[in-house]
């Protein structure tokens, strides 16, 4: 099943190891079946804040994006970024094609029903 990284992080000024991590990044996720899905495009807010931007990076499955996460490639570069961008970073399981919401919603109710 899809995992995703997704990281939102804050704005923050030009430097030359944002630059680096940038160029080194895709190196370090291509081993695991990684991808860029979003990588600093415009957002459109529609409820909330959002400030700063969007990174998905898109692998086949939850254990390979955590393999890439912990790998010491990745470990390498991470504090290229974190040493001038703030942000928050995590790893989610996607959905299978076959997901369906209104299961969920069952279970909700179900649990509701029996005072859980």
């Amino acid at each position: 099943m899809t995992a995703y990284a997704i990281a939102k992080l804050r704005d923050a000024a030009p430097h030359p190891e944002i630059a680096e991590y940038i160029e080194r990044l895709p190196g370090t996720f291509a081993p695991y079946g990684g991808r860029f899905l979003v990588h600093v495009t415009p957002h459109e807010v529609k409820e909330g804040t959002w400030p700063g931007s969007v990174v998905m990076i898109g692998f086949p499955g939850i254990t390979e994006a955590r393999t890439w996460w912990d790998s010491p490639e990745y470990q390498e570069i991470a504090p290229l970024r974190s040493r001038h961008i703030e942000g928050d970073i995590i790893l989610v399981e996607g959905v299978p094609e076959d997901y369906d919401p209104a299961v969920t919603a069952e279970k909700m109710r179900a649990a509701m029903a029996a005072g859980e």
